[in-house]
């Protein structure tokens, strides 16, 4: 189609408030900074791509500074005159200048998709195949805090009917410590909800032989990823000991991570990340081995905004094997977003939007106004 060449790539730093601290297992977060993509297409239209990092760079190594660096002076080059529907020859061009660096990737993707879904004047799940599900379950994740204070916010989520699952981040405190706060949750609310956790690999494998089935007994329904994304050995005899399903996240950025989990039946469930993958595109191939092997997946997140949450959603909706729902709350958890109408959720559930392209309108003001 004419016109789809793309013109030029503009990048900038934004830096948005979140409604209450966001307690992971290292630090603890009162914002989140986005690296917003802008890219512009030879006939005119523009698509927008988001990315993110929770909390900062502990988890992957890329942070929104190294991020603007590598799309600006790396990755928009190799873009310009590229053609935003080839969207596979374009990342593989990608991948031969810069190694790794899938958050940044992640971002200029879903720039082409939203840039190639304006121009056609259609949703970008209809370029990943149509819809699956036209919205996805929400699960509520709560920070590593105090069990009083999580106590009572899953059960003003419960009450409000905003949210019947939740997962509780772990691995701030001694393990004897954050095992009793959580068995307590989950013995308040578990005959209420879904109750999961996430140890963000904190743990290694004794501590997690020792602790997980106390959680298990307690009523927690879900763990996800105990140990070090590397040891997938002790993944999979965690896996095996636990009756509760083991999800895996840091162990599995790329397909081949996911033939490796398959292989050595070391996670029951896969937790899907667009920009962990690099992509939409990547999250589709990680998602079909899953779906050779019977493993269900799960839609996850980094805390995106309204524009990588609507892009998760499009991916998510249009994948079969995204049966366990998904972790979309981050425009939930912002006190301000970056488009012009926000996302819709409810039934405790995210609507995958409908409109061309990602289906969000960027907010020029509130851009300007939290931009660095």
């Amino acid at each position: 189609m004419a016109g789809l060449s793309v013109a030029s790539v503009r990048t900038v730093v934004v830096d948005l408030p979140l409604r209450r601290p966001h307690r992971f297992k290292s630090m603890s977060a009162t914002r989140q900074s986005y690296l917003v993509v802008r890219l512009r297409t030879e006939g005119g239209a523009e698509g927008i791509g988001e990315a993110v990092v929770p909390g900062g760079p502990w988890w992957g190594g890329e942070s929104v500074e190294s991020m603007k660096v590598m799309v600006d002076e790396y990755l928009a080059p190799q873009l310009t005159g590229a053609d935003v529907s080839r969207v596979d020859l374009v990342m593989d061009r990608l991948d031969r200048v810069a190694a790794r660096n899938s958050f940044a990737k992640a971002a200029v993707e879903m720039a082409m998709f939203d840039a190639w879904g304006r121009a056609l004047g259609v949703p970008v799940y209809q370029l990943l195949g149509g819809l699956y599900r036209e919205s996805i379950p929400v699960t509520w994740a709560l920070g590593a805090d105090d069990s009083e204070v999580v106590f009572a916010e899953a059960e003003e989520k419960l009450s409000s009917g905003l949210h019947s699952s939740f997962k509780l981040k772990m691995g701030a405190l001694d393990p004897a410590a954050d095992t009793a706060r959580v068995a307590s949750v989950a013995r308040a609310i578990g005959d209420k909800a879904s109750v999961r956790v996430d140890l963000n690999a904190a743990w290694d494998e004794p501590t997690s032989a020792r602790w997980l089935p106390v959680l298990e007994e307690a009523g927690v329904d879900l763990v996800e990823q105990p140990v070090p994304g590397w040891n997938v050995d002790a993944l999979r005899r965690l896996a095996a000991r636990l009756t509760i399903p083991v999800m895996a996240d840091e162990s599995l950025l790329t397909p081949h991570d996911a033939l490796r989990l398959v292989g050595q039946e070391a996670a029951d469930i896969f937790s899907l990340k667009v920009h962990k993958h690099g992509g939409l595109s990547a999250t589709r191939r990680v998602a079909a081995v899953a779906e050779a092997a019977g493993v269900p997946c799960h839609g996850g997140s980094s805390i995106e905004s309204s524009i990588g949450t609507a892009a998760a959603a499009h991916a998510y909706a249009a994948i079969r094997g995204v049966t366990f729902g998904c972790e979309l709350f981050g425009p939930l958890l912002l006190a301000e977003d970056l488009v012009t109408e926000p996302l819709t959720y409810a039934d405790g559930a995210l609507r995958v939007p409908s409109g061309p392209g990602l289906g969000v309108t960027l907010d020029e003001e509130k851009l300007a106004r939290f931009a660095r």
